[in-house]
């Protein structure tokens, strides 16, 4: 007997920490990634990662990223992705999709009514169109990215 799978059989998953309230500030000017342009010297206020990322607590999870299937819609392995299971997905949302027990994070396309495909952002790597036979389950949308660069 096939036995079932967990998401933690395949991710490092975390639970957000609520009561974490650190804040940084946040200026009002934008940074220029182009030329560089003046520098701003006043604040707009505060930031808390928590309150940008995690608008449900309970239905909120972090999920570490293996692999380079992602790559192009700027998700690197290392990377954790912020996931809210409470959100239905919708047409190019990525989410974290169960497919006959094998867990993956990919575009959500819907075709038509019938047509489901999980789609890839590198070239490298076939679009997977599900199939009826095939059983899938969304363990949530990704609402965020997070990725330390140093």
């Amino acid at each position: 007997m096939k036995q079932k799978k967990n998401i933690t059989d395949f991710f490092k998953v975390f639970r957000p920490d609520q009561r974490s309230r650190n804040k940084a500030p946040i200026y009002e000017e934008s940074v220029q990634a182009g030329f560089p342009s003046p520098a701003e010297d006043y604040l707009e206020g505060t930031l808390d990662l928590n309150e940008l990322f995690i608008h449900r607590p309970s239905s909120t999870y972090i999920v570490r990223v293996a692999g380079d299937s992602m790559i192009e819609a700027g998700i690197y392995e290392g990377d954790l992705l912020v996931v809210d299971r409470s959100l239905d997905p919708k047409n190019n949302d990525i989410v974290i999709a169960e497919l006959d027990g094998e867990f993956t994070v990919k575009r959500f396309i819907r075709k038509d009514d019938h047509t489901i495909v999980l789609e890839p952002a590198n070239i490298n790597y076939k679009p997977i169109i599900v199939t009826d036979e095939q059983q899938l389950l969304i363990w949530g949308v990704v609402v965020g990215v997070l990725r330390k660069l140093r």
